[in-house]
């Protein structure tokens, strides 16, 4: 059983799927338009725009003749809460580090005072 989260993040740990994302971050675009920087067939751009599609990262829409790639941006809403989670809870290990680190010093000082 694959989560949603999972798909996403797999379809992001490809480059050019990552680099596509990226562009679709500043506006929709054709498979055309995003094929064009890229060395490789129309074909393979439809397959990586698939993956995208199935993780919930990208939708295709249909203007007139057009079909372009939508970025879905409340698919990063889940991303961006799991490793919220995450970075806070490693922020808190590193507070407490921190106040441990605190303490010895202090009770270094201490020691060399007396």
């Amino acid at each position: 059983m694959e989560d949603r989260l999972s798909k996403v993040f797999a379809a992001l740990a490809d480059p050019l799927r990552r680099d596509m994302v990226a562009r679709l971050a500043a506006d929709d675009a054709t498979v055309n338009e995003l094929a064009e920087p890229y060395d490789v067939s129309l074909q393979a751009v439809s397959k990586h725009i698939k993956v995208l599609q199935d993780a919930g990262l990208v939708r295709r829409s249909r203007e007139a003749q057009r079909r372009p790639v939508h970025l879905e941006a409340e698919v990063f809403d889940l991303m961006t809460a799991w490793i919220e989670r995450y970075r806070r809870q490693v922020e808190q290990r590193y507070r407490r580090l921190d106040d441990l680190l605190a303490e010895e010093s202090s009770g270094t000082s201490e020691g060399a005072a007396s």
